[in-house]
């Protein structure tokens, strides 16, 4: 029987985003590691390899294939109430014990999730446009596992995407390098960073650097790429007042229009010795975000106890422009020039032009493609 490397390393092809250098190694760019790879060897991620002095990287399949909310991202400024087709493959760049999506993203490391192997589907960039077609939806996203680490992948179904008129996002660690960003800047249309602590020590034992994820935020945010963040608040890790402080103060340094969305942990993986986030908590972490300057601050995951931190206001007159609960749209108010209808504010934000067809009160649940 095979075993997962094998399998993975046969749905490969050669990278695009990679430099060469000495003795036949190669510098991988897809990330903040950016892993000088000798022939032979993996990179951080574990799915892009050097093969006689090629980067190999990830191509033609998907371990995840879904017909998701948007909101479910969550974005809560790109086109509301619409439907995303989500993808995901195996691997990624980090190693969170917290991770909710360990299943696949985790399948190179963890024993565990071997059997991550079984989900794996072979498919063409022209079906995910199809299959986009099929799902009703407006946008294809690359999410579930991080999509930094499979670019060349991402960027050959976001060619189709955008033939056929669809936007195109990332939910992503936001690792990612000036390289990255430049191969992926015309096909993105929004990207969503998880901004996991505001503490490099807490990044190092999640396998990252803190400061490769701020000036990954700054440099999505600063090519005009729509950006929100989102910070999944764990008690004993990162729900301190003067992190979220940090965390907010830093957000609206870069924009007070970045939407910050702070969601609620739950016991997983491995980390299971911390409790539950609380709804106080969320709330409490949202006020910080609004006493900082932040416009549009949201508390995620647990409808209908958060309040009017489901909703959108508008920043000039404070009425609600966008309700919400949980993952379905209750109220579209935004004009079709992106504005508040009642005072005129422009509503930073990726908007449908024709705001009668935004879908109200629809499902809010997602959909497996297979």
């Amino acid at each position: 029987m095979s075993s997962i490397a094998d399998v993975l390393d046969r749905l490969t092809r050669k990278g695009e985003v990679y430099t060469g250098a000495e003795k036949g190694a190669v510098r991988c760019l897809a990330c903040g590691h950016r892993c000088l790879i000798k022939p032979g060897m993996r990179g951080v991620c574990q799915v892009r390899f050097n093969e006689a002095g090629e980067l190999r990287v990830p191509f033609g399949y998907v371990a995840a294939l879904q017909a998701d909310p948007i909101e479910k991202k969550p974005f809560s400024h790109v086109t509301p109430g619409e439907t995303a087709l989500t993808f995901g493959m195996l691997g990624c760049d980090f190693h969170c014990g917290f991770c909710q999506n360990h299943f696949t993203s985790q399948a190179m490391r963890d024993p565990a999730s071997a059997s991550s192997i079984e989900l794996i589907r072979k498919i063409s960039p022209q079906q995910m446009a199809e299959a986009a077609r099929q799902a009703r939806a407006s946008a294809i996203v690359s999410s579930y596992n991080e999509p930094l680490i499979t670019s060349e992948w991402a960027a050959a179904i976001f060619k189709e995407a955008k033939a056929a008129g669809l936007k195109c996002a990332y939910v992503s660690n936001g690792n990612n390098t000036p390289e990255v960003m430049e191969y992926l800047r015309p096909y993105l249309d929004a990207y969503k960073v998880d901004l996991k602590s505001m503490n490099d020590k807490n990044y190092r034992q999640l396998g990252g650097v803190l400061q490769n994820i701020l000036d990954g935020i700054q440099r999505v945010h600063e090519m005009g790429i729509w950006t929100e963040v989102v910070t999944l608040v764990v008690p004993g890790f990162n729900d301190s007042n003067a992190e979220l402080w940090e965390a907010a103060r830093f957000l609206a340094g870069l924009s007070p229009d970045i939407p910050w969305h702070v969601t609620a942990f739950h016991r997983d993986y491995k980390m299971t010795g911390n409790g539950d986030t609380d709804a106080a908590t969320l709330r409490r972490a949202a006020d910080i975000g609004r006493e900082a300057g932040l416009h549009f601050v949201y508390a995620g995951n647990l409808p209908g106890r958060v309040g009017e931190y489901e909703d959108t206001f508008c920043p000039g007159c404070n009425r609600p422009v966008v309700e919400r609960r949980g993952y379905r749209v209750r109220a579209y108010r935004i004009t079709g020039e992106g504005k508040c209808p009642h005072c005129g504010t422009v509503i930073p934000g990726v908007w449908t032009r024709e705001p009668g067809e935004v879908k109200l009160n629809g499902a809010g649940l997602p959909l497996p493609m297979y």
